[in-house]
């Protein structure tokens, strides 16, 4: 963690003399550039194409609902309150961050429970309640979560990956980590219960990540909710965008909605500046990108020929799956129900591989359920509950006509909803609200519709992802989930961070 000593001064005002740093995008990672830039003393404009800032966590306000559109998990506060102390201010003076117990409550599809948590004793507890031969596993993976923590995260997660040498450099700590098995792979050495094993390895799905494929790398997320806690913004995820945003407009720089980059600019070789939808020209010093990493080569650059990210590298690539979001509201509330829920169907390697692999839709599915008004109840009408609930799904090289089968699905889901967790709901339901895959490819343009970008694989982690200072172009930098070290609010914010290392300082600009 960073301490205050290792920050520049805050920034209070930028003179408009300051070289002039665009960024493309207001998600976390764009945002948290800006914020970055700015106490570094750039002039900053941020552009955002939709009609508010937030990107994958814009926020859906309908019939007296607040709906955050994305992320609603918030591991590694630490991450977001340096942003706060770069501009001289408090986090908690703007944002009311809630830790939650327990982070999240699994049900299994026979029924069985296992609540996650960070108190290493009443973890201790669930799994030998569920698995009793497995305790003494279970300790042991959560000593190699540690040790992969400390270098994957605290070693490594803000480190640029510019050079093959800094690959070579961290080979052999990431062959002592094992990182060249899967994380199924890892789990799998050291408990035996099927069940206990989706426990500890499902958590890369929430990067986009396949448990069965992605490095076993990802394993340091146990430790890392256990070391700071899972937590809730009240007010919702888009406290945490517009509390960001104030910081922006408080170093005297903007953000800029409604405003859509079609191009970036460039001249021997060096980034310039953007080019909007409308035709205007923003003259840039530095530009850096928060769009999709593959969108950003493929159609922001058209007038650079690339190297490495060419058309064919791109439309190769492996990409994360998608996602089938449902959004809704009822009348009454779900007492019983937790914050956060994940509801296993009845297969787990098999879906995952009907995603990931034969990309076809199944009929069957796992969910994850956000009952954010177990926390803030602001966030619906007075005795109603809001409700996100979220399925992981091919993106859209599966050939899915969305258009036919967006209802279907639904309807599916509510099924199962009515079934388990919400009895009753279909007379229950007051508002309601659909996100497909064909939304992440039409409004957040992510190429394929892949809600996370690139897949994390090991071919493509690291020095192999797009890196945060471009191969294409001078002065052209990318942040956000589909470049190292990935997706999540832990890995986008960190990409800003990475940039404090390859910026030039604005005096040598």
């Amino acid at each position: 963690m960073t301490s205050m000593n290792d920050l520049p001064p805050a920034v209070t005002g930028v003179r408009r003399s300051a070289p002039h740093a665009v960024v493309i995008g207001s998600g976390f990672g764009g945002l948290a550039a800006a914020v970055r830039l700015g106490a570094r003393g750039y002039r900053v404009t941020v552009l955002e194409r939709l009609d508010a800032p937030g990107g994958r966590a814009y926020v859906h306000r309908q019939d007296g609902f607040t709906f955050d559109a994305g992320p609603t998990i918030v591991t590694a506060p630490f991450l977001f309150e340096e942003l706060w102390q770069l501009c001289g201010r408090r986090m908690a003076d703007d944002v009311d961050l809630r830790p939650l117990s327990p982070f999240y409550r699994i049900r299994f599809d026979d029924g069985e429970s296992f609540d996650c948590s960070g108190d290493p004793e009443a973890m201790r507890r669930e799994v030998a309640r569920l698995a009793p031969d497995d305790v003494a596993g279970y300790e042991r993976f959560m000593r190699a979560s540690e040790a992969t923590f400390r270098v994957g995260f605290e070693q490594l997660g803000h480190v640029p990956f510019d050079s093959w040498i800094d690959m070579a450099r961290v080979l052999p700590a990431m062959v002592k980590l094992q990182s060249y098995r899967s994380l199924y792979s890892l789990v799998s050495s050291h408990v035996r219960d099927e069940r206990l094993r989706f426990v500890l390895s499902f958590h890369p799905l929430f990067v986009g990540g396949n448990p069965f494929t992605v490095t076993s790398i990802y394993g340091l997320i146990a430790h890392l909710e256990r070391q700071w806690g899972v937590h809730f913004a009240m007010g919702g995820t888009g406290s945490l965008v517009s509390g960001l945003v104030k910081l922006i407009e408080g170093q005297g720089n903007r953000v800029r909605c409604d405003a859509e980059v079609v191009e970036i600019t460039a001249h021997n070789g060096r980034a310039t500046g953007v080019r909007l939808r409308n035709g205007e020209l923003l003259a840039a010093d530095v530009v850096v990108s928060n769009a999709d990493a593959a969108y950003t080569y493929k159609h922001l650059l058209p007038s650079t020929r690339r190297k490495r990210w060419t058309d064919r590298r791109l439309d190769d690539a492996r990409y994360s799956m998608s996602l089938f979001v449902w959004y809704f509201g009822t009348r009454g509330c779900y007492d019983a129900v937790p914050h956060h829920t994940i509801l296993l169907g009845p297969r787990y390697r098999a879906l995952l591989h009907d995603i990931f692999e034969r990309q076809v839709l199944a009929d069957d599915f796992s969910l994850y359920l956000h009952r954010p008004t177990a926390t803030d109840p602001s966030l619906a009408p007075p005795g109603c509950d809001a409700f996100y609930v979220l399925s992981p799904v091919p993106h859209l090289d599966s050939g899915t006509d969305w258009t036919v089968e967006a209802e279907r699905y639904r309807q599916a889901i509510e099924d199962r909803l009515s079934e388990t967790l919400l009895p009753g709901l279909a007379g229950r339901i007051v508002t309601s609200r659909v996100t497909t895959p064909i939304d992440f490819r039409d409004r957040l343009l992510s190429l394929k519709g892949a809600a996370f970008g690139l897949e994390p694989v090991l071919t493509q982690s690291a020095w192999f992802r797009p890196h945060n200072r471009s191969e294409e172009l001078e002065r052209l930098y990318l942040v956000g989930a589909g470049t190292h070290p990935g997706a999540g609010l832990p890995g986008v914010l960190s990409s800003a961070r990475v940039l404090d290392r390859l910026v030039p300082d604005p005096s040598h600009v």
